[in-house]
């Protein structure tokens, strides 16, 4: 059985999903930086893009929202004339219009977020979709009988022309449960109107739930035995929530009351240097090495320390099947999004490939968000795609270094001492009879008192006195020259 573990701070919320006594998913949201998926605003067009089929939108935020073509439908809110096209939302967009948006994709970097206008409203077992009528079914629910079934009942209990998707958790529903959330959806989009119809854009009309009850909303199944927090107040949130709109969940709400750290009390230690750890070792004694680039993620699988005891080609097969499990449990866990290079270690066995693809995407399959392959290449090249809504963890643990300015690396100390050096000779004859006070970082010192002899020749060269002096201040590949008189 699993658990959710909810811990509650005012500027920090955790959130993690327990399977099988493993941290399968981890997540973490701050009210200072607080997740926009899901928002729905209420925006102004600022500028429509004919060649790319595309909008920007003021939604109040520091950056203008993108509105792609593909994620733009009709709604009821707007008569958007004969010259309405499904596929070329620039003939009927123009600037100054109000439209609703919900947000699908963070802003990333310089990118502002990704907006569309085809709104969704998320249960447990449904989702509302108020500008469609079909019935969608999950596709992790597989059982054509139970798919039929939840179909029937949506048909009898929908109003006419209504939208739904019948969501995984729903085969634990009965038609009592389905017909309630239905009526609260409904009621939530009345209101979502309303409050549209009073307000002028940019404007935010429907905030999204915090971490905490979207986890809730989401990942509770007769799988999860508990819901446990850590804090008595928001403990007490939680279960006014639950008892509103989900009462069948209250008898699993528990209130922890040890004096360690929830997570820690349950053998999990959050130190975010080893949860995003660039090694990841495997029980073989193998790793894999996770790399997040600008444009891709990429993951090296190598042997390591396994040598096997069979054949080299099985040894190869059982480090990729061990490292394809644990690319599958980093991918969930570190939230991992877009596109992902994986360098498994080269297979001639085209059988092998495939099992070793079977194995990741099996591996895969409790997890949420949508995922797609290529063929594994010959060379042992996967490409694949994970859904990348809301920020990873590295985005919310890390920021860009002030040093090394995002790349990872920082000059050298002998490559500054030879920068220094080079500087010295072309100001040679400037120095003449002078002295040259350099001040460096403290931590090259090291380096020039070793090499200390090619600035001495160059002293004799030019014939200046040189004095080196320790700057803590300085960034590491920074230094100052200051020419005085003898």
């Amino acid at each position: 059985m699993g658990k959710l573990l909810i811990s509650y701070a005012p500027f920090e919320i955790r959130v993690g999903l327990v399977e099988d006594r493993n941290l399968v998913e981890f997540y973490v949201e701050r009210p200072s930086e607080k997740s926009l998926v899901g928002n729905i605003y209420k925006g102004r067009v600022v500028r429509v893009v004919p060649g790319i089929n595309s909008a920007f939108l003021d939604l109040g935020l520091e950056r203008t929202a993108f509105l792609f073509g593909d994620d733009f439908v009709p709604s009821e809110d707007i008569d958007w004339g004969k010259d309405f096209s499904f596929s070329c939302p620039k003939k009927v967009l123009k600037e100054g219009m109000e439209i609703l948006v919900q947000v699908i994709k963070e802003p990333l970097g310089q990118k502002g977020a990704r907006v569309s206008t085809n709104l969704t409203l998320p249960g447990h077992y449904l989702v509302y979709l108020p500008y469609f009528q079909h019935i969608g079914i999950s596709r992790k629910i597989k059982d054509e009988k139970m798919r039929k079934a939840l179909r029937e009942i949506l048909e009898k209990i929908r109003p006419p022309e209504t939208g739904w998707i019948i969501r995984t958790a729903a085969v634990e529903a009965d038609e009592e449960a389905l017909k309630k959330e239905m009526d609260f959806l409904l009621c939530l989009w009345e209101e979502i109107k309303e409050k549209a119809k009073k307000v002028k854009a940019p404007a935010l009309i429907y905030e999204e739930l915090n971490i905490a009850f979207r986890a809730i909303r989401d990942f509770f199944t007769k799988e999860i035995s508990e819901i446990l927090v850590d804090d008595e107040e928001f403990y007490e949130k939680l279960k006014d929530f639950l008892e509103r709109y989900f009462p069948d969940f209250v008898s699993a709400l528990r209130l922890y009351e040890g004096k360690e750290d929830l997570f820690y009390a349950h053998g999990f230690q959050i130190d975010v240097k080893k949860l995003l750890a660039r090694k990841v070792w495997l029980k073989s004694g193998s790793f894999i090495v996770i790399e997040p680039c600008e444009a891709f993620t990429a993951i090296d699988v190598n042997t390591g320390r396994f040598v096997g005891e069979g054949e080299m080609e099985e040894t190869i097969l059982k480090t990729n099947l061990e490292a394809a499990q644990e690319i599958a449990s980093q991918l969930r866990l570190r939230n991992i999004g877009g596109l992902i290079i994986v360098d498994f270690i080269d297979m001639d066995n085209p059988a092998h490939q495939d099992l070793v693809l079977e194995t990741l995407k099996e591996a895969l399959k409790k997890d949420k968000a949508k995922h797609s392959f290529l063929p594994i290449s010959p060379f042992g090249i996967l490409q694949m795609t994970r859904e990348r809504k809301r920020d990873s963890l590295y985005d919310i643990f890390y920021e860009t270094c002030p040093l090394c300015g995002g790349e990872g690396k920082i000059k050298s100390k002998r490559t500054v001492y030879y920068e220094i050096l080079r500087k010295i000779q072309k100001m040679g004859p400037h120095i003449k009879n002078k002295k040259l006070e350099i001040e460096v970082h403290p931590g090259l010192t090291e380096i020039m008192g070793e090499e200390i002899f090619y600035l001495e020749d160059y002293e004799k060269k030019f014939n200046f006195k040189a004095e080196i002096k320790s700057n803590k201040d300085l960034l590491p590949w920074e230094y100052k020259f200051h020419i005085k008189n003898m």
